[in-house]
């Protein structure tokens, strides 16, 4: 493999040929060889993004020229489009700043820009990575800057539209079973009757609630900790570098962005990310009870509840044929656990805090982005492919019912609740139902039974 010598201050180093990136970079490449995991494209867009913005403003500062400015903010949204993913070969599992990924982006925006200016890549002439790209900036507010633009871009345009469209679509399953009767079950056993519709109702709300969680650790995530530079002082940037900069961010991408009312707190602590962490975890929560609620009233499609019928997507064994799996909710459960997994990383790397800096950030930001994509494909998915075809077996419901021994319940509160449990045992003991057994034991009249008896009375009680 060709390659050129490039220098840093710790000497010469080697860089392959054709990279972009130059010899900090390389150093980390070798030095991290752990996982083969890359921070993720979502991470990369938002450096690109607040390198373009940080050009921008040390441009209007005078503190770049206009010809390095615009050639570095050309080369930074190349970055933002993905055009040199290939170039940030930087592990997840590298220093804990981020400084690697940090060199790693002013590195490819410096070479580039050298190019657009007919420079030769690797020269550091005329634009430097340190003192023009990185110019009024830290690893240790990039960073966490970065991580908190490439966060709020996946939850405004992914998490928050999905999850949105799964809760329009369970409350409009809400709306079409409310006329389907079914058993109730509690601990997996038979219990008083409820609608269909009901259950939903609740599975509908549960994403909701979930959705106000996401948008209450949304608010923090909106301050950047841009403009502490080093340690929270802002040591060698300009007052107004970080208020501008964060300005072209907040124009750029639609999303109010603020600058950290703290910045101590911005880079000493990283509770906000724990909280977005914790606030994913409890939707998918949800999901994976949602999920696992419609895969049992799935079941069968004979031989199990069969109170629901799933689309039928694909076939379900090798070796059984005809057979058709739930693999839409059982998706959502493994991502579900995914993210539970992801949340225990993020708020172990939120305890890492220590003095001036958290030295967690690649692990938390990756773990972090994972989850919120997860949640926004898994939501997608789960609506699209299950939630929206399903349909309600309504004679298997009102089998169900019927031969139920919670139904003797509403008897209790007219014979008492020895007499009642008598009727349920014979019911149990002979396979009759309770209906039968009460009419032959004639513990009441038979229209007052029927009345008594009748599903619809148990399930709007207060109506």
């Amino acid at each position: 493999m060709a390659v050129r010598i490039e220098t840093d201050s710790m000497g010469e180093v080697q860089v392959p040929e054709g990279a972009y990136y130059g010899a900090q970079t390389q150093r980390a490449v070798e030095n991290f060889r752990i996982s083969g995991l890359r921070m993720p494209r979502e991470f990369i867009r938002a450096l690109g993004l607040v390198k373009w913005a940080a050009a921008r403003a040390n441009l209007e500062l005078g503190l770049l020229d206009e010809r390095r400015a615009r050639a570095i903010q050309q080369a930074a949204d190349e970055v933002v489009e993905g055009k040199w993913d290939e170039h940030f070969p930087v592990d997840v599992f590298q220093t804990g700043s981020g400084t690697s990924t940090n060199m790693n982006a002013n590195e490819v925006i410096a070479n580039r820009a050298i190019e657009i200016l007919g420079g030769r890549i690797g020269s550091k002439d005329p634009v430097h990575p340190n003192d023009h790209v990185n110019r009024g900036q830290s690893s240790n507010d990039v960073i966490p800057t970065a991580l908190h633009v490439g966060i709020m871009e996946v939850v405004d345009r992914e998490v928050l539209p999905a999850l949105e469209r799964l809760r329009a679509a369970l409350a409009r399953k809400a709306e079409e079973f409310s006329p389907v009767l079914k058993i109730g079950r509690t601990h997996l056993q038979d219990a008083t009757p409820v609608r269909l519709g009901q259950e939903f109702s609740g599975y509908a709300r549960q994403v909701e609630l979930g959705m106000q969680r996401v948008k209450a650790a949304r608010t923090g995530m909106l301050e950047l900790a841009l403009g502490g530079t080093a340690v929270g002082t802002g040591i060698n940037t300009h007052p107004e570098f970080a208020s501008r900069a964060i300005a072209h961010l907040r124009e750029r991408t639609g999303i109010e962005f603020v600058e950290a009312a703290n910045h101590f707190e911005a880079q000493g602590a990283q509770d906000k990310m724990v909280f977005m962490s914790g606030a994913l975890r409890t939707v998918m929560t949800s999901l994976m009870k949602i999920a696992n609620d419609i895969r049992w009233m799935a079941s069968g499609p004979r031989c199990g509840i069969g109170e629901l019928r799933l689309p039928s997507l694909q076939p379900g064994s090798s070796i059984m044929p005809g057979k058709v799996n739930p693999v839409i909710p059982e998706m959502v459960i493994q991502a579900a656990a995914q993210v539970c997994g992801n949340d225990v990383a993020v708020t172990i790397g939120g305890q890492w805090g220590v003095l001036e800096l958290n030295t967690m950030l690649p692990l938390m930001g990756y773990n972090l982005l994972q989850s919120a994509r997860l949640t926004a494909q898994a939501a997608r998915a789960f609506a699209e492919k299950a939630v929206e075809g399903l349909e309600a077996d309504e004679k298997r419901c009102e089998a169900l019912i019927e031969g139920s021994l919670a139904l003797v319940t509403p008897l209790a509160t007219r014979i008492g609740y020895d007499r009642a449990a008598a009727i349920a045992k014979e019911a149990y003991d002979t396979g009759r139902t309770v209906r039968e057994v009460a009419r032959a034991m004639q513990v009441l009249p038979e229209e007052e039974l029927e009345a008594v008896l009748d599903p619809r009375s148990m399930v709007d009680p207060k109506g």
